[in-house]
């Protein structure tokens, strides 16, 4: 996966889509939601910031994400690369703008309102009491403790790229095929 991602910031910074990034986030929707799944990577440093656990949308799937869309109003959350822009205050607090990159598989997230924010129900105790975490309507929720600082490290420029094996989107996105 981390290959994966750096590829297609590497096509994206040179396509000049977006400028190089400081940071890129790293969401494998491919584990449980009961397990840490979001890196926050330093590219400067070469280091990692955080390791969290992260939700899914809603009709994503139960404890594994299996079903993405980019469609409004699906309550699912949407595969590819993200721009973080800039936090506001909004219904779940402190929260950040994020830009999808990759039309057809999340093109739509302005207009879907796929923000990063901090959610009660990403938490791990609940988890376990329940076999999964709870669910957003899309969005990348973490854990309300964390949210803020993770926020304001990814902010402004930094490029989530979330990730699943989903056979279409590997073949399609122009960010993981470049040049191809």
């Amino acid at each position: 996966m981390l290959n994966l991602a750096l590829r297609a910031v590497a096509c994206a910074t040179s396509a000049g889509d977006i400028e190089q990034p400081r940071t890129l986030t790293l969401i494998d929707y491919s584990k449980p939601s009961t397990e840490p799944r979001l890196w926050v990577l330093d590219l400067e440093k070469d280091e990692t910031l955080f390791v969290e656990l992260v939700a899914h949308g809603r009709n994503t799937g139960d404890n594994m994400a299996t079903e993405f869309s980019d469609r409004l109003n699906s309550h699912q959350s949407s595969l590819g690369l993200f721009v973080a822009r800039d936090p506001y205050v909004g219904s779940n607090g402190y929260s950040l703008r994020l830009d999808g990159l990759e039309p057809g598989f999340n093109g739509r997230a302005r207009e879907r309102a796929i923000v990063m924010h901090g959610a009660p129900y990403v938490d791990g105790a609940m988890a376990a009491k329940q076999g999964r975490l709870g669910r957003s309507w899309g969005c990348p929720a973490v854990r309300a403790a964390v949210a803020r600082n993770i926020i304001d490290t990814v902010r402004d420029g930094g490029v989530i790229f979330s990730y699943y094996p989903e056979e279409t989107w590997l073949n399609e996105s122009r960010f993981l095929n470049c040049g191809a």
